[in-house]
């Protein structure tokens, strides 16, 4: 597993069989249809959103059966989900692998996401998962894709604003760590105010994450990344810290750069700069400590146990990283 969890042996080892679980789930009569996802899979990223659930159903009854294959699903879905971001965004790069759409086309990329989401779903009516905990899932599939359809609708947009990018994180990034938190405490049998204070901390956790993430793009390189850097502002998705930016810019040369011509090298370094300069980078990493405070002010309030402590030291861990 990812030396992300290597620090707790139970996890990282109950996290390999919710691998194992997912390669069950989507090996497919047409081999090469299998082989083409396994790579994605085998490399698995952090499995955070896993991680999360496995730790929440920790306050409660944990049922390991029953938690494994809800983690798995949720891996499944976010998997799906990066399949379909990588063909909008053109991306060669995902986990330092050539992507499925960059190796095998779009068209492929497009059924072998659209494959995951429905091996989700069949996975989750094998168990007897709360009708409730089945709404809340389809919930944040809407949410995502709505995150994702207002990002494409401002696109190479310098009018984006910093309400506007707080929505599109929220459906596209937060939703799905809330959900994996409030769904392992809920399945669990952790009542509706714990489960609905994990969820809080997932939602805290996310906007932290992505805000610190889009940071990457302008202080990351592609070998650390495991994508290319630069991407999202060569492909025009303007994050937080260009839209600071841009509001601190009087002069207007952040716009005329990217209203007046197509990105060069030299356009993308004096971009970097200007974000410097203007201090796009420091507010947005001040906007990420304040989610990471309230994602810590609540894990608090939860009742003193291993897990919590876990969950304290997990979350430290995710959200100071190379920013």
């Amino acid at each position: 597993m990812n030396k992300f969890w290597i620090k707790y042996p139970d996890l990282d080892e109950e996290l390999e069989l919710v691998k194992d679980i997912i390669k069950n789930n989507i090996k497919s009569s047409n081999k090469y249809f299998t082989q083409s996802i396994f790579p994605l899979v085998e490399t698995g990223g952090k499995m955070l959103r896993p991680g999360f659930l496995l730790i929440a159903g920790k306050f409660g009854n944990y049922d390991k059966e029953k938690l494994h294959n809800l983690a798995a699903a949720i891996e499944m879905m976010h998997t799906a989900t990066l399949i379909h971001d990588d063909i909008i965004d053109e991306s060669k790069l995902r986990r330092g692998i050539e992507t499925i759409q960059s190796k095998y086309g779009k068209e492929y990329a497009v059924y072998a996401g659209d494959f995951l989401f429905c091996q989700c779903f069949i996975m989750l009516s094998k168990y007897n998962y709360s009708m409730e905990n089945l709404r809340d899932i389809s919930n944040a599939i809407s949410k995502i894709c709505i995150g994702e359809i207002k990002q494409h609708n401002i696109r190479y947009s310098t009018k984006a604003s910093l309400r506007n990018y707080l929505k599109i994180i929220s459906g596209k990034t937060a939703a799905l760590f809330a959900i994996s938190l409030y769904t392992g405490a809920w399945e669990s049998g952790c009542t509706k105010e714990i489960s609905n204070l994990l969820g809080k901390i997932g939602y805290y956790i996310g906007m932290a994450f992505q805000i610190i993430d889009d940071l990457l793009d302008y202080k990351g390189d592609t070998v650390k990344l495991g994508k290319n850097a630069q991407n999202d502002l060569i492909k025009g998705y303007y994050t937080l810290p260009l839209i600071y930016a841009i509001n601190e810019d009087k002069e207007g040369e952040i716009k005329n750069i990217l209203e007046n011509s197509r990105l060069k090298e030299n356009d993308v370094k004096r971009i970097i700069e200007l974000v410097n300069k203007y201090k796009g980078i420091e507010n947005a990493e001040r906007l990420a400590d304040k989610y990471t405070e309230k994602a810590f002010i609540n894990i608090e309030k939860l009742p003193n146990c291993r897990s919590k402590e876990i969950l304290k030291d997990v979350t430290q861990r995710l959200l100071i990283r190379n920013y």
